[in-house]
C-alpha cells in the first residue's frame, strides 16, 4: 500500500485514502472484529481434521494482538480493542488442540521502510507518507497520545537500495545492506515475545525468520527459544513438549528447531520432522480472491497434505479471516470437503510414518526445487492417476492414489512381486471407505481392481495394504 502504482496502493487509495493522510495505522483503526467467534471457528478447523492450531501474534505490520505491556500499538488499545491471542488460546484449549503463536514482527524494521516514501508523481508528489509521524503530530487525531513511528519502527536511516522494492527479499537475512536494527528495538522485541510466551503459554512457536529473529546479529532469538523450552519443561514436570519453527535451517539447526517450508514441499523424505505452511488464498484476507473464486480447492489442499506427510512433514494451513472476524462461505466449503475426506482417509495420515520411499509416479521427475524459504508450491507436475504416496503404521502400508485409472485397475509398481521395498507377501488390500478389493501381484506391480462405485473423492484414494 506504500508502493506507488501497485495494486494494493491503488486499492488503498480508492478504499481508504492517500497514504500521506491515511496510513496503515488508520486501517488498524477501522478493524473491529465485531463478529469474531473463535470457539466456532476452532470447531470448523477441528472438524476438518486440525490436530494443532496457530494464531498470528503479530505480523510485519508490528501490531501486537494481545495486551502488550511493552508495545502501545496492540489490539487492546487500537482496532478491535480485544485480546485476540487470549481468545484464540481459550478456544484452542477448549477444542483440545495444542496452541501455537506465529511471530513475524522482527522484520518490521525494514519491511515498513516503504512508509518513509512519497509519491513521485501526481498531485501529492513529494508529500511524505506517514511512516515517521511522532506523538506530537497527533494532536486532535484519533491516535492522539500515540506515536506512529513506534508502530512503523522507522526512526532509522533507510537500508541500501530501499527504494527498490525487490531489495527487501535479498536483505531478509539481515545482510546485503539491510539497516541493522537498534539494540532498543531488539530488546523491545525480546520483552514482547517473552511476555507472549509467559502470558499465553503456547506449546508451539513459529518465527518468520531465517533460523531465528535477528540471527546472526545477536542472541535474542536463542534467548527466546531457551525460555520457551524451559517454560515447557517446568509446565510439564520435566518433559519438553514445546516446538519452535524456523526457516532456511541447516542440518544442525533442524535437530533443535522444526524446519518450516513456506508455500512449498520437500522433494524427499526428511530425516527430521518438518512443516510446510501455506494458505488457501493470500496470507491475509483479500476480497479479490473471494470475488474471483481463486481459493485453493480442497483437492489441492488434500493432495498437498498427503504428499507432505509421506515425506515426514506436517501441513499448517491458513484460512484468512475477514476484518469482522468471520470466514466466507467459500472457505467454509473447502474446510467441509477436507473434513469429509478426513472422515474416510485419516487412518493413512494421523499416527503414520514415512515408508522406505515416499512415492512413485511421473510427478516426482517434474518436482520443482525449493527457493529461499520454500516457494516451489504449484510449480511442479500436477499429481495424477499414476502418482502414489506411501505412509506406514506398524505393519500396515497405506498407498494414496491421486486419480481414477482409465480401466479401473490401479498399478503400484513399487509393490511388484519380488520388490526390494516390500518382499513380504500381501494378504489383503482394502480401499478406505470402500472395503476389500481384488488384487494380483506380478513383476510389473500390485494391480488393484477398484470398486464399481467410485468414492466421493477420486483425486486422493487411500488403500490399506496388509
Amino acid at each position: 500500500m506504500y508502493e506507488e502504482g501497485s495494486s494494493q496502493y491503488k486499492y488503498h487509495l480508492q478504499r481508504y485514502g492517500h497514504p500521506s493522510k491515511v496510513g496503515f495505522k488508520d486501517v488498524i483503526h477501522q478493524w473491529k472484529a465485531d463478529q469474531w467467534d473463535p470457539v466456532y471457528l476452532l470447531s470448523l478447523y477441528k472438524k476438518a481434521g486440525a490436530r494443532y492450531f496457530f494464531a498470528l501474534a503479530n505480523h510485519h505490520d508490528n501490531l501486537d494482538l494481545w495486551d502488550s505491556r511493552y508495545h502501545s500499538w496492540n489490539a487492546l488499545k487500537v482496532g478491535p480493542k480485544k485480546d485476540i491471542i487470549g481468545g484464540w488460546a481459550h478456544a484452542a484449549r477448549q477444542a483440545g488442540l495444542p496452541f501455537g503463536v506465529s511471530v513475524h514482527a522482527a522484520h518490521a524494521w525494514t519491511w515498513y521502510e516503504v512508509a518513509q516514501r512519497a509519491d513521485k508523481k501526481g498531485p501529492l508528489a513529494g508529500v511524505p507518507y506517514d511512516g515517521k509521524l511522532t506523538m506530537n503530530d497527533g494532536k486532535g487525531t484519533w491516535w492522539e497520545g500515540m506515536a506512529p513511528r513506534l508502530l512503523y519502527a522507522q526512526d532509522h536511516p533507510l537500508s541500501a537500495d530501499s527504494h527498490d522494492s525487490s531489495s527487501i527479499h535479498r536483505q531478509w537475512h539481515w545482510g546485503n545492506g539491510a539497516a541493522p536494527p537498534s539494540d532498543a528495538y531488539c530488546q523491545n522485541f525480546l520483552r514482547r515475545t517473552i511476555e507472549l510466551i509467559d502470558k499465553y503459554q503456547p506449546e508451539l512457536l513459529y518465527f518468520d525468520d531465517t533460523v531465528l529473529p535477528f540471527h546472526p546479529l545477536n542472541d535474542i532469538g536463542l534467548r527466546i527459544v531457551a525460555h520457551h523450552y524451559n517454560q515447557s519443561i517446568q509446565r510439564n514436570n520435566g518433559a519438553l513438549k514445546a516446538v519452535v519453527n524456523g526457516k532456511i535451517l541447516d542440518e544442525m539447526q533442524r535437530k533443535c528447531l522444526v524446519w518450516d517450508i513456506e508455500r512449498g514441499q520437500s522433494n524427499e523424505i526428511e530425516p527430521h520432522p518438518w512443516q510446510t505452511d501455506t494458505c488457501i488464498g493470500s496470507w491475509h484476507y483479500d476480497k479479490r480472491i473471494y470475488e474471483g473464486r481463486r481459493y485453493k480447492s480442497a483437492r489441492t489442499v488434500i493432495q498437498t497434505l498427503v504428499d507432505v506427510v509421506s515425506k515426514n512433514g506436517n501441513l499448517l494451513l491458513s484460512i484468512p479471516v475477514k476484518g469482522n472476524g468471520t470466514i466466507d462461505e467459500q472457505e467454509i466449503a473447502v474446510l467441509d470437503e477436507i473434513g469429509r475426506w478426513m472422515n474416510v482417509n485419516q487412518e493413512g495420515i494421523f499416527g503414520t510414518r514415512p515408508w522406505k520411499i515416499f512415492g512413485e509416479g511421473p510427478a516426482i521427475s517434474g518436482a520443482a526445487p525449493l527457493s529461499a524459504q520454500g516457494f516451489n508450491e504449484g510449480k511442479g507436475k500436477p499429481l495424477g492417476a499414476e502418482d502414489v504416496r506411501f505412509t506406514v503404521k506398524g505393519n500396515v502400508l497405506y498407498a494414496t492414489l491421486f486419480g481414477w485409472p482409465d480401466n479401473g485397475v490401479a498399478c503400484i509398481r513399487s509393490l511388484a512381486d519380488g520388490s526390494m521395498y516390500r518382499p513380504e507377501s500381501i494378504r489383503s488390500v482394502e480401499l478406505l471407505g470402500g472395503g476389500a478389493t481384488a488384487f494380483r501381484r506380478d513383476t510389473k506391480g500390485l494391480h488393484i481392481t477398484l470398486p464399481e462405485n467410485r468414492p466421493l473423492h477420486t483425486y486422493a484414494m487411500t488403500v490399506r495394504i496388509r
